[in-house]
C-alpha cells in the first residue's frame, strides 16, 4: 500500500518544477512519502548545509545531486537553480530540519524562481510550531508566530511589552543561550500569564513544560537540562479585560467617535451624546487603542 502512494507521488513530479520541502525536525519517522519521493527524484536538492541533508538523505538510502544554498548566496545560486529549470530538471529545496523559508534561507530563492517563471510548488511536513500549538491547550483558531524573539535585551523587552494585553496566543522560537533572559522578561511583565515551552520536540529528550511564567522560571532554576536544545514557546492569550461598566450605546457611540476624532474629544462628545462618564468612556478608548497596538500586523 505505501509502494503505491509513493510510486503516485513520483509520478506526479513535473519538470521546470522547484519543489520545497519540508523535512523532519528531528524524528526521521516524521518524513513524508511524497517528500521522499521528490528527493529521490529531483535533478538537484538545494540545501542549507550539504552536510546535514547528505546524513538525511543517506538514512533514506537517497542519492542526489546537492547545490549549497544558504543565506549568503541565495541570490547568486538562484542563478544556477533557474538554468536547471531552464533545462527542463526538477529541482527541490530543503532546509536542516523543517520548511524552507520560514525561519530558514529559502525566500530569496523561491521569489527569484517565481519571477523566472517558474512554478513553485510546497511539499507540506513537520512544523514544531503547529506540533507545539496542538499540544499547548489553547483554543484561539488566531494566532501569532513571531520566529525568533530579538536577540538584544532592549528590543525583545519591547516585543514582548507589546504583548501584555494581547487576546491571541503568541508562538516564538528561543535559544538556550537566551530563554533564561527571556523568561526573567516574561516574568517582569506578567509573571502569572500561561505559558507552554516545548523543548527538543520529536526527538529523544522531547520535553512539555506548562504553567504560569512564574512556574516555568522555578523549573528551569531546578533543572538546567530544560534550558537545553530547540525551544518554542507558547505564550497564551492574556485574561480578558474587566467590562468598563458602560452602557453598550454609550461604548458604541464611543467607538465611532474614536474613529475619527481625538480621544480627548471624542469622550467629552460621547458623554454629551450618552450621559455616560467622560472619565471612563476616555480609559475605555485608551484600552482600545493598546489592544490594537499589541495585534500582529
Amino acid at each position: 500500500m505505501l509502494q503505491k502512494f509513493y510510486q503516485k507521488a513520483c509520478d506526479s513530479l513535473l519538470p521546470q518544477t522547484l519543489y520545497v520541502v519540508a523535512t523532519p525536525i528531528g524524528n526521521l519517522a516524521d518524513i513524508t512519502l511524497r517528500a521522499l519521493a521528490v528527493l529521490s527524484k529531483a535533478d538537484v536538492v538545494c540545501a542549507e548545509d550539504t552536510r546535514v541533508t547528505s546524513q538525511l538523505l543517506s538514512a533514506y538510502g537517497i542519492q542526489a545531486r546537492l547545490l549549497s544554498v544558504r543565506e549568503h548566496n541565495e541570490r547568486q545560486m538562484a542563478e544556477k537553480v533557474i538554468a536547471a529549470l531552464a533545462e527542463g530538471k526538477t529541482v527541490a529545496q530543503v532546509s536542516d530540519a523543517g520548511t524552507p523559508a520560514v525561519c530558514d534561507p529559502g525566500a530569496r530563492l523561491v521569489e527569484s524562481v517565481r519571477e523566472a517563471g517558474f512554478a513553485v510548488v510546497p511539499v507540506a511536513g513537520a512544523s514544531a510550531v503547529m506540533a507545539a500549538l496542538s499540544v499547548a491547550g489553547v483554543a484561539d483558531s488566531t494566532f501569532y508566530f513571531a520566529g525568533f524573539l530579538p536577540a538584544k535585551a532592549g528590543e525583545r523587552q519591547k516585543r514582548l511589552a507589546g504583548w501584555q494585553k494581547a487576546d491571541f496566543p503568541v508562538v516564538m522560537f528561543e535559544t538556550p543561550h537566551r530563554i533564561e533572559a527571556t523568561l526573567a522578561d516574561m516574568q517582569a511583565l506578567f509573571p502569572e500569564r500561561q505559558l507552554m515551552l516545548g523543548r527538543e520536540i520529536s526527538k529523544t529528550f522531547e520535553t512539555f513544560l506548562s504553567g504560569t511564567v512564574n512556574d516555568l522560571v522555578a523549573r528551569l532554576q531546578e533543572d538546567n537540562n530544560q534550558s537545553r536544545g530547540e525551544m518554542v514557546l507558547v505564550l497564551h492569550p492574556a485574561a480578558p479585560r474587566e467590562e468598563s461598566g458602560l452602557p453598550p450605546e454609550a461604548e458604541k457611540v464611543m467607538k465611532i467617535l474614536a474613529a475619527e476624532l481625538p480621544t480627548k474629544q471624542a469622550a467629552e462628545l460621547a458623554s454629551k451624546i450618552s450621559g455616560a462618564n467622560k472619565k471612563a468612556l476616555y480609559d475605555l478608548a485608551l484600552e482600545w487603542k493598546k489592544q490594537s497596538s499589541s495585534r500582529p500586523k
